[in-house]
């Protein structure tokens, strides 16, 4: 009977989420506070008196969850958008990722009855901006952004949590004398490349496998993707790589590659994502004490402050000079520098590594994490407007087909395989059709099947293949090309 009561408030739970998050979003407040909100509202504070404090598994939920997290925000990116900003997107990640968490731990000591080193473990777990948050706002239908800001503020948030988890495990080390400095300098460069080197691997892997094994089954390639997630954080974390960085790399060299039912895929992931932000964000609602909690207010309103109009744009402005930014530009970057749930996560490691005052930190981070979405999260598109960067909304016509526009390019051509054609024995993913050539069904062996990606093209075959007429010539001789002698 517990399983089933565990069961029924867990589905209870996610519908309110998500219908508290559809009321939320007509008032502009951001999910993450929609769901950190039902958590609350069912832990020991709240109306359900959920008494929820399991330090280990809410990490545990966490680490998985922000996996997945940044294995989607990878997978999503642009490619070709991404590639003017990746170097100063780094840059952001990296040194301004810790330019952020110094001057919040040194102002931090001035503040709090805290030791340096536990104030610098409190500069480094809100160091980074949250994935989550920004995707969650930045993607909303609300807001568009100019002059590349959007991808660069994506690239940055989905790519610095591994600094800020570096910094926090790393300040843990010295705090309990398992490492010095010397130490933590080498330990950095070797996560990283371990991490970076492991993701791309795995990577190609995955695509490999992906677009080999020919599965009966559609569905069971959402499985290896699942898996490949899964392995890539808990494989390159045992070997001393870091974990995130590791994923989100993956992701992101995926997205630069052709596999099949890559769009199914994504479509899954995206999915995905928000279901580990919905648990994620109900987890670290019921796992905070909201009435002990809100004497650290006062406290984490200072930090909060310090972040926003203080350690991020020092950082910004440091890191992006070299980059070709206008002041405008700069300060929208600056406020872009949500804290969500990863900073939440991190300060649950002191806890568990029981570090002197580890309440305190993970009291004031919550708060801070609060502040910055409610102050920062409900602002951006105002703020956009006023420093006047933002840009007309785009509108996604990618399924829409007008069948009754005179001036539509758009045609259904069919298209017989010759017997000796080079594209016999290949697979509709390896023709490499030009962008808007869509293969919607073949006629094969006596009868209409509609392909996937990995449907093998045989000679004879009939395939009727729907795009732009402009297209005609280079399919022809993509389908048709007779093989050499």
């Amino acid at each position: 009977m517990i399983i089933n009561e565990i069961l029924l408030i867990a589905a209870i739970l996610l519908f309110s989420a998500i219908i508290f998050n559809k009321i939320g979003g007509k008032f502009g407040v951001p999910s993450l506070i929609i769901f950190i909100f039902v958590g609350i509202l069912a832990g020991s504070d709240g109306i359900l008196g959920i008494y929820f404090e399991d330090y280990m598994l809410a990490q545990f939920v966490g680490i998985v969850a922000i996996s997945y997290i940044l294995f989607m925000g990878g997978l999503s990116v642009d490619i070709d958008e991404l590639k003017p900003v990746v170097t100063e997107g780094a840059v952001l990640a990296t040194l301004g990722v810790f330019v952020t968490g110094l001057i919040t731990g040194v102002c931090s000591y001035y503040l709090l009855h805290l030791s340096f080193l536990e104030c610098m473990l409190l500069g480094g777990i809100v160091s980074s901006t949250d994935a989550a948050a920004v995707f969650g706002v930045l993607r909303s239908k609300s807001i568009s952004l100019g002059y590349n800001l959007k991808p660069l503020l994506e690239f940055e948030s989905g790519s610095n949590d591994p600094m800020a988890v570096f910094l926090t495990l790393g300040i843990i080390g010295l705090i309990l004398g398992q490492i010095n400095f010397a130490g933590l300098f080498f330990d950095f460069f070797k996560q990283m490349l371990l991490g970076i080197v492991f993701g791309l691997l795995i990577a190609k892997g995955t695509a490999f496998i992906i677009n080999k094994i020919k599965l009966e089954y559609d569905s069971l390639y959402v499985v290896i993707t699942l898996a490949s997630v899964l392995f890539t954080y808990s494989f390159i974390s045992i070997i001393g790589g870091n974990g995130f960085i590791g994923v989100y790399i993956c992701g992101l060299a995926m997205a630069s590659m052709r596999f099949v039912n890559k769009k199914t895929l994504v479509k899954f992931h995206d999915a995905v994502a928000w279901l580990m932000q919905i648990v994620m964000f109900l987890i670290l609602g019921l796992l905070v004490n909201f009435k002990d909690g809100f004497a650290y207010t006062g406290q984490a309103l200072l930090i909060a402050l310090i972040l926003t109009f203080i350690a991020r744009p020092i950082a910004v402005f440091l890191t992006t000079l070299p980059f070709k930014r206008g002041f405008k530009e700069k300060l929208m970057i600056s406020w872009v520098g949500l804290r969500g749930a990863a900073p939440i996560v991190l300060a649950t490691f002191p806890l568990t590594a029981d570090i002197p005052h580890a309440m305190e930190i993970f009291n004031i981070v919550f708060f801070v994490v609060i502040i910055s979405v409610l102050l920062q999260g409900t602002t951006i598109p105002y703020i956009a407007k006023l420093l006047n960067v933002d840009a007309p909304l785009e509108v996604n016509h990618e399924s829409v087909i007008d069948y009754d526009a005179k001036d539509t390019n758009n045609q259904m051509l069919e298209f017989i395989v010759p017997e000796n054609s080079k594209a016999a024995g290949m697979q509709i993913y390896e023709l490499n059709l030009p962008k808007g050539a869509l293969v919607s069904l073949i006629y094969k062996k006596g009868e209409y099947i509609v392909p996937t990606g990995s449907t093998e093209i045989s000679a004879c075959d009939v395939l009727f293949v729907l795009m732009d007429k402009t297209k005609e010539d280079e399919v022809r001789s993509i389908l048709c090309t007779e093989k050499q002698a």
